[in-house]
């Protein structure tokens, strides 16, 4: 570690410390000094995910992107692996000097792997068979709408990501403007279809689409 730390690192340093106590143990937070990166690390909170301590290095990556006079740019919201395996959710943010040079980074390590575990478990426990599912109480099946239809309401729906009982009116109306955009419902029984689906009347779609289209 410099005996000298830059002010903005020394600054730097409760960040840390905030960020790995809001966001747990599994948040591993590191502060690096790039002055000196082999002994890169002047602050970290949480280190079992990675095994540093102070004095420790940075990556070979990011010590060959300071050498190259590549570290430049903010590296957000990606993946990495640690040698044992476990996946990590990370981000890299460049830390500059009064006069904009690079002086260091805080890096931001998230340990997804028992989140992933949890994922697929939930995932596992939602999937059906789709051939088999049926609309129920209104008797409608997915087997008898025009698969077309089937197809643009489900991508809309995903595209909101939110299932129908979170939905609030506005969401409702924005699925229907991205429906009309696409021409769902120029196919027969689309205006039932979708009100089924979004747990309203036809006559409430046809007022979102009076909406939309006066709006237009």
């Amino acid at each position: 570690m410099p005996d000298n730390l830059h002010p903005i690192l020394e600054n730097m340093k409760p960040v840390v410390k905030g960020i790995a106590k809001t966001f747990g143990k599994d948040c591993e937070v590191v502060l690096h000094d790039i002055t000196d990166p082999y002994n890169s690390i002047v602050a970290i909170e949480n280190s079992h995910i990675t095994g540093r301590g102070l004095g420790g290095p940075m990556s070979d990556i990011n010590i060959d992107r300071i050498k190259n006079g590549d570290f430049k740019e903010d590296q957000l919201n990606y993946t990495k692996k640690t040698p044992d395996g476990r996946v990590l959710k990370s981000s890299t943010i460049v830390i500059r000097d009064e006069k904009q040079k690079p002086i260091g980074c805080l890096c931001i390590n998230f340990e997804l792997s028992k989140y992933i575990v949890v994922r697929n478990a939930i995932n596992a426990l939602c999937a059906t068979d789709e051939e088999n599912t049926t609309d129920g109480e209104s008797g409608f099946e997915t087997t008898n709408i025009n698969d077309i239809l089937c197809n643009l309401v489900n991508n809309v729906l995903d595209s909101l990501g939110k299932p129908v009982a979170y939905m609030s009116k506005e969401d409702k109306v924005e699925i229907v403007k991205m429906l009309d955009q696409k021409g769902a419902f120029l196919i027969k029984g689309a205006i039932d279809y979708v009100a089924k689906i979004l747990c309203v009347s036809r006559y409430t779609i046809y007022n979102y689409l009076d909406e939309i289209r006066v709006s237009d």
